[in-house]
């Protein structure tokens, strides 16, 4: 079975135990495709995690968190006059039914504090807090493939979800 296969199999079969877990007319709150994160060098403190997220109902991003990091963050990276700048926000939005994009150079998860270099075709846990309309935080723990660049045909890759 090619690598493409077994991401499918393996996102198939997790969603399939998410799916169990609802109600029989309720469907997944969030559909992440395309997700990665950037392989770093010895000594590199901080990477990016892209991804598309489509949420089922409105959502708020409002944190991040994985073991290989000691700090998650949410951030936005914007031009201001003539400068890059890149902060780290407190939410980001997930409009019902509205793909939204992390990509290189936008919005995108940040882990910082990393506890050791982040190897091309390894996979990372991270656990995404999501806040729904209600106020009520819930989180979704996903396994993001490491990658030197965004995988052929995403914003990209594959994802994994627990």
């Amino acid at each position: 079975m090619n690598t493409m296969n077994r991401t499918l199999a393996s996102l198939m079969l997790a969603s399939a135990g998410l799916l169990a877990a609802l109600p029989a007319h309720a469907q997944a709150p969030l559909k992440v495709e395309g997700a990665w994160i950037r392989a770093t060098v010895p000594g590199q403190g901080g990477t990016g995690g892209f991804m598309t997220i489509t949420a089922s109902e409105p959502f708020s991003l409002v944190g991040v968190a994985s073991p290989v990091a000691g700090v998650g963050e949410v951030h936005e990276m914007k031009m201001e006059g003539d400068v890059m700048k890149m902060r780290a926000m407190p939410a980001l939005e997930l409009p019902a039914g509205k793909a939204v994009e992390l990509k290189p150079g936008g919005y995108h998860l940040m882990l910082m504090e990393l506890k050791a270099p982040l190897k091309v075709d390894t996979q990372v846990p991270v656990t995404l807090r999501l806040r729904d309309a209600k106020g009520q935080v819930r989180t979704m723990d996903l396994t993001i493939p490491v990658a030197a660049k965004a995988p052929a045909g995403a914003a990209a890759g594959a994802v994994h979800k627990h």
